[in-house]
């Protein structure tokens, strides 16, 4: 008998089509730090691709990125607004620090060039519907960069709700993070409120609730009561090699929510770049049919940890489905990049459209605020 349910979940392998590499897309960097990195890498592969220009604040950082790369022709600004004045370019990617993102991706589909931006989508909702209004006047392409989405575990997650074996989604459990991992090695735009605004709330929390809201259709979030704390990030001896960075921490390292959906559906979520467990828990998406547990991971990887099980009845019979992992070795960045190239080519929609990625900064942004006022607030969001 489950044999029989695991046939609806069989997956075919995703086809290459051919690119066309009759005309090359200019590309700009902006940000040259360490995601910028994995954006270059990803690139490099693309045979219809031209790196031409690249801008960061720091002097020489862009052009010392460049020549790591063994691109010695690229030209290299000291701002993004420099970079889009003196340049013809069909995309840019922005991989700068979070406060940053808006201004940049803002700027640059206002001169007429498409975008791919880096996860978090922005800091807070305002900001969020500010860059929405700026996309739809611009008509141009803008994507998230939720590279996770990718992964053919997270598909099957989607593909499991959409058949309906698990009946209508009532509650779900989500979230996950690490037991010691805040983000310092890359320095300290992370944890400054200044660079960062949030953290691991933005960082890792926005990968968890795309997993769970993206597999049940992102209804829209009504109301939000949230809670975040920093006592590991202000913690001296956290930082044996620089216990000054204490002083500098001034976002989230944990933080947590009830949030109700749209659709009767509550979301009982938590994150942590820090805490004293290994885990905060499975995710788990129950229904009015069965229930679904995906492991959690021990570092919060953009996949899952296990094979995931559904928990349902089958001639009257309680049982549990085990969901085989899907090997998936394809480089999910290569796919993020390479579906962004396409929509900006064939004159596609955003792979991870804005419509959606809207919703989870409104849920983010929302804890943050209801942490801040110690109460639930509703979630009011503008039309566009």
């Amino acid at each position: 008998m489950a044999e029989n349910i695991l046939d609806k979940f069989k997956t075919d392998q995703e086809g290459e089509a051919a690119i066309d590499t009759s005309k090359k897309l200019k590309i700009g960097i902006i940000g040259t730090g360490w995601i910028a990195e994995a954006h270059m890498d990803s690139y490099l592969r693309m045979p219809d691709v031209e790196i031409v220009a690249g801008a960061d604040l720091i002097p020489g950082k862009a052009e010392a990125f460049f020549k790591r790369f063994g691109l010695e022709n690229v030209r290299c600004y000291p701002s993004h607004k420099e970079m889009l004045d003196n340049e013809e370019l069909d995309a840019v990617s922005v991989c700068t620090y979070n406060r940053q993102h808006v201004p940049c991706a803002k700027y640059a589909l206002e001169k007429g060039v498409h975008v791919l931006l880096e996860k978090p989508m922005c800091v807070t909702l305002e900001e969020a519907v500010d860059l929405c209004r700026t996309e739809k006047a611009s008509g141009k392409v803008l994507s998230i960069g939720f590279q996770p989405r990718f992964d053919a575990n997270m598909k099957m997650i989607k593909k499991i709700v959409e058949s309906g074996e698990l009946g209508d989604i009532y509650y779900i459990q989500t979230g996950g993070g690490r037991r010691r991992g805040i983000p310092t090695p890359f320095g300290t735009t992370f944890i400054e409120e200044q660079t960062a605004g949030l953290g691991a709330l933005a960082d890792i929390g926005c990968y968890s609730l795309d997993m769970v809201l993206n597999a049940i259709g992102y209804p829209k979030p009504l109301t939000v009561t949230g809670y975040k704390s920093d006592f590991f990030g202000t913690r001296p001896s956290y930082y044996p090699t620089h216990p000054e960075y204490a002083e500098k921490f001034g976002v989230d390292d944990f933080a947590a929510a009830f949030v109700r959906l749209e659709g009767g559906i509550i979301l009982d979520f938590r994150i942590a770049w820090a805490m004293n467990l290994d885990t905060p828990g499975d995710t788990i998406i129950m229904g009015t049919k069965g229930g679904l547990r995906i492991p959690s991971t021990e570092c919060w990887n953009g996949s899952v940890g296990g094979p995931m099980k559904i928990y349902h009845e089958v001639a009257g019979a309680q049982v549990e489905t085990e969901i085989p992992i899907i090997e998936d070795n394809a480089n999910l960045f290569d796919r993020k990049i390479r579906t962004f190239l396409d929509a900006v080519k064939n004159g596609g929609s955003a792979p991870v459209p804005t419509s959606q990625i809207l919703y989870n900064q409104a849920i983010l942004s929302s804890i943050a605020e209801s942490a801040r006022l110690g109460h639930e607030v509703e979630v009011e969001i503008p039309e566009i």
